[in-house]
C-alpha cells in the first residue's frame, strides 16, 4: 500500500495542512496511521465529510 503525508493529502483535498492532521487525529481518514511526528495515509483515501453538515439542502 502506498502512503501519502499530510502536505500532500492538503494540497490533493483543497484544505490545510493541520485540518488534515486534525482529521487523522480524531480518527476521521481511514487508514491513516500515525509514524512518529508524522501522519501515512492511504493514497486512495478519499477527503471525510464535512460534520457540520447534517442534512443537503437543510438549514
Amino acid at each position: 500500500m502506498e502512503y501519502i503525508t499530510a502536505k500532500e493529502a492538503a494540497e490533493k483535498w483543497g484544505i490545510s495542512q493541520r485540518r488534515v492532521q486534525l482529521l487523522c487525529e480524531q480518527g476521521r481518514v481511514e487508514g491513516a496511521v500515525r509514524l512518529g511526528w508524522a501522519w501515512a495515509i492511504p493514497k486512495d483515501a478519499d477527503k471525510p465529510a464535512d460534520a457540520r453538515i447534517k442534512a443537503k439542502g437543510k438549514l
